[in-house]
């Protein structure tokens, strides 16, 4: 018999396979209706399908981002997860009032998603990364 930690494990693997993928009807199909995306670093929210506009906005500004879980936990309804991004910086990236020209650059960075779950989809990704080590990657620090 399966336990709820391991449908949950198993939940947050196929969520993580999907981003890696870019598979955005995936990654919609493992969200609540009216989930909440906010990356507290960059300032950024959108809700429901808002969520996966934004998503996509990502995959194109960083079209080979792939994500490595470094630590993970599960609790119930609830997964915490630490990571590092790899990716190509290939368009402008822009932050406020500046702008870095693409570099070809491929950068690394870490951050950690809390990720709270309802009725087995994930109802909001809290997204904290290292945006200083971004900057300092594409010349912009």
């Amino acid at each position: 018999m399966t336990t709820y930690s391991e449908q949950l494990h198993d939940v947050i693997a196929a969520y993580n396979a999907a981003w890696n993928a870019h598979d955005l009807e995936r990654i919609r199909s493992l969200h609540a209706p009216d989930m909440v995306f906010e990356n507290h670093t960059a300032g950024e929210r959108a809700e429901g399908d808002a969520a996966i506009e934004h998503i996509a906005r990502i995959f194109d500004a960083w079209p080979d981002i792939a994500f490595t879980t470094r630590r993970l936990y599960v609790r119930e309804d609830l997964v915490v997860q630490e990571w590092t991004a790899s990716a190509t910086h290939v368009r402008p990236l822009k932050r406020g009032d500046i702008v870095a020209e693409p570099s070809g650059r491929r950068i690394e960075w870490e951050g950690m998603d809390v990720i709270p779950f309802e009725g087995g989809k994930v109802k909001r990704k809290d997204v904290y990364s290292d945006s200083v080590s971004i900057l300092r990657q594409v010349g912009l620090l």
